[in-house]
C-alpha cells in the first residue's frame, strides 16, 4: 500500500509542479529573455501541451493508484473520495485547455506568423486574447484543485 501511496504523491508532484514551474519560472523567463513575444509564446505554448501530457498521464496513474488504494484500505470497490472527484475535474479541466483552447490558440497563431504584427482590434487577435484568458483560468484552476489534493493526500488517508 505505501508504493500506491509514493505513486499517488509522485504524480500529483509532477503535474502540479510542473503547473508552478511553467507558470512562475518558465512563462516569466521566457517572455523576459527571449528576443520576441512571439518566439516566447511558441515556446510556453510548447511546453504546456508537454506540460498538459504529463499532467493527463500523471491523472490517470493518480486515480488508478488512489482508486486500488481505497479498495484495498475499505475493502470497498465502491470507495469514492473527494480526491477523486478533484482528479477527474482537473483531467477534465486539462483536456479542455489542451484539446480545446490550446489547439485553437496554436491554429490561430499558425495563420499570424507573428502575432504582433496583428493588430489588437483584429477579430482573430481578438479571439486569441480571449482564449489566452481562458487558458490561464483553466491552468489556474486545475492548479488550485491539485493544491486541495495534494492537501488531501498528505493528511492520513482512510
Amino acid at each position: 500500500m505505501s508504493f500506491l501511496r509514493f505513486l499517488m504523491l509522485l504524480s500529483l508532484v509532477v503535474w502540479v509542479g510542473g503547473i508552478i514551474f511553467l507558470s512562475f519560472v518558465e512563462a516569466p523567463t521566457a517572455f523576459g529573455v527571449l528576443p520576441s513575444r512571439h518566439l516566447a509564446g511558441t515556446v510556453v505554448g510548447r511546453s504546456l501541451g508537454i506540460l498538459h501530457w504529463l499532467g493527463l498521464i500523471a491523472g490517470l496513474i493518480f486515480l488508478v493508484c488512489s482508486l486500488l488504494y481505497s479498495r484495498i484500505s475499505t475493502g470497498s470497490a465502491h470507495a469514492l473520495a473527494a480526491r477523486h472527484i478533484l482528479i477527474c475535474a482537473m483531467l477534465v479541466l486539462t483536456s479542455v485547455s489542451q484539446f480545446g483552447v490550446s489547439s485553437r490558440m496554436a491554429a490561430l497563431r499558425a495563420s499570424f506568423g507573428d502575432i504582433d504584427a496583428v493588430p489588437p482590434d483584429h477579430p482573430a487577435r481578438l479571439e486569441f486574447d480571449i482564449l489566452h484568458v481562458w487558458s490561464v483560468r483553466l491552468e489556474v484552476a486545475v492548479l488550485a484543485l491539485g493544491l486541495v489534493t495534494v492537501y488531501l493526500v498528505s493528511r492520513p488517508l482512510p
